[in-house]
């Protein structure tokens, strides 16, 4: 046992044994030590789980958006004296350095429930078309399946949403980076969140995910992974009409027209692509450069790339921590070695850490459109540049992709904002516009279903009732 041992599910508000004596290693992907075990649960505890949530459902719906959200006001509270904590255990199970893991694993998932909490005392007034009155009421039970990435904020995303809206919880974490799910538990249970309101069972997702999805008693199923785990959950959830909201891949493009600022638009594209070592669904992994600034920007990127310290997350001079895990590190590896395309920072002979799950800041210029380093989400520090001859040239590329989640435009305002009005995209930002956690947040095509923060993220969580009067 280590002190981050955790044995038990959190299930109608008390820690309670999982059915099952078996457990899953938790794996600092920095040292490839196991700093912990937490349960691997079964379907039994899904089972207990949707239980306690169905029963807790009525009186959680019946009360008061306002009163929701004084509760969502104190976990907030609660959360926030927990930062440290966060911040700690993230860097431990993830590999994010410290100094981002302050700022974005813990600070925006505080941001996000501080939002909701606030929504949710100002809610809206009833609306009336004609006879009718329209009234929004909670979906009911939702099942929550998050992923490891950004473990806490993908979290807070859906629960904070669903709990405002009235909703009861089901949640499961990856198994790969658990803990900090723990940590917004211990919050809830001292801020008073009713019993079986929010409820924790860990494990992997073809048990605990797949019984999730494919069980009865739950109306809603929240998933953010990769496309196939969400087709897979889709399928699962249309047996019995079941609500789907998922938030897949990306492949996002950094277009750099002629008249931006390439300097600027190099350096914040490839702190983009990198960040939480490239393990971001709206990463822009691929870098289209206006073809009469395109040598200025390879050059500029692979100085950049180059910039990247590599190593320990605790480590104050650290910019990219490791991969999650050792398969995640041999898949990007892999797409590194099969490529073709010019290697110009980085890549498999660059010098790493002795132990831990690390691919070294790498960048490829003349990156072919169709080619499988510009098609398909590596997910890791990689970072491919493209070139183009004009505006068309441009959005085709961009738009090239089954995938639509985020992207970037550089250049006069105007052209900017008519290139991202083209952009096949949930998001774009315009000459570094800031990420708006209150803003809605999804993807086109295969990037997903539905959106999350903010307003349209509370009602993915709500059914829309007529009242005839």
């Amino acid at each position: 046992m280590t002190s981050l041992d955790r044995p038990l599910l959190f299930i109608g508000g008390e820690w309670v044994p999982p059915a099952s004596p078996e457990t899953i290693p938790v794996e600092n992907p920095a040292t490839e030590q196991i700093i912990a075990r937490v349960p691997a649960g079964t379907s039994e505890d899904v089972d207990r789980a949707v239980a306690a949530a169905t029963k807790a459902f009525d009186g959680w719906a019946g009360r008061s958006m306002a009163d929701r959200g004084a509760v969502l006001d104190r976990l907030h509270a609660s959360l926030a004296a927990r930062a440290g904590d966060i911040a700690r255990t993230v860097g431990l199970e993830l590999g994010t350095p410290l100094k981002i893991a302050k700022a974005v694993q813990a600070g925006l998932p505080l941001t996000v429930l501080r939002g909701y909490a606030d929504l949710a005392v100002r809610p809206s007034p009833d609306e009336t078309i004609g006879n009718s009155l329209i009234v929004h009421e909670p979906v009911g039970v939702v099942g929550a399946i998050t992923p490891w990435n950004y473990p806490l904020h993908q979290v807070v995303a859906k629960v904070a949403a669903a709990l405002a809206a009235g909703c009861t919880v089901v949640l499961k974490p990856s198994e790969l980076t658990p803990l900090v799910a723990y940590l917004l538990v211990d919050a809830a249970a001292e801020a008073g969140v009713p019993a079986g309101v929010l409820n924790l069972v860990t494990g992997t997702g073809p048990v605990v995910g797949a019984a999730i999805a494919g069980h009865p008693g739950v109306d809603m199923v929240s998933f953010t992974g990769s496309t196939a785990t969400g087709r897979a959950i889709t399928h699962a959830a249309a047996d019995r009409i079941a609500k789907v909201a998922l938030e897949l891949g990306g492949k996002s493009a950094n277009v750099i027209l002629e008249d931006a600022d390439v300097v600027k638009a190099v350096k914040v594209g490839v702190g983009n692509a990198f960040l939480n070592s490239g393990q971001t669904c709206t990463a822009w992994t691929r870098m289209l450069v206006h073809r009469s600034h395109y040598d200025e920007a390879v050059e500029l990127a692979a100085k950049t790339a180059g910039g990247y310290t590599v190593g320990d997350p605790f480590d104050e001079g650290t910019r990219l921590g490791p991969l999650v895990s050792a398969a995640q590190r041999d898949r990007v590896r892999g797409f590194v070695d099969r490529s073709r395309a010019r290697l110009v920072a980085g890549g498999p002979d660059a010098p790493l850490p002795g132990r831990g799950h690390f691919v070294a800041p790498t960048v490829f210029a003349d990156v072919a459109p169709d080619s499988e380093l510009a098609q398909e989400e590596i997910f890791g520090p990689v970072l491919s540049i493209i070139p183009f001859a004009d505006d068309d040239e441009a959005v085709a590329i961009a738009n090239n992709s089954r995938y639509g989640l985020a992207g970037g435009v550089w250049g006069s305002d105007e052209r900017a904002l008519a290139v991202a009005r083209r952009m096949r995209t949930g998001a774009v930002d315009v000459n570094g516009g800031a990420f708006n956690p209150f803003a809605p947040f999804g993807g086109y095509k295969q990037s997903g279903v539905g959106r999350e923060l903010g307003e349209y993220g509370l009602t993915e969580f709500q059914q829309v009732k007529a009242i005839q009067r």
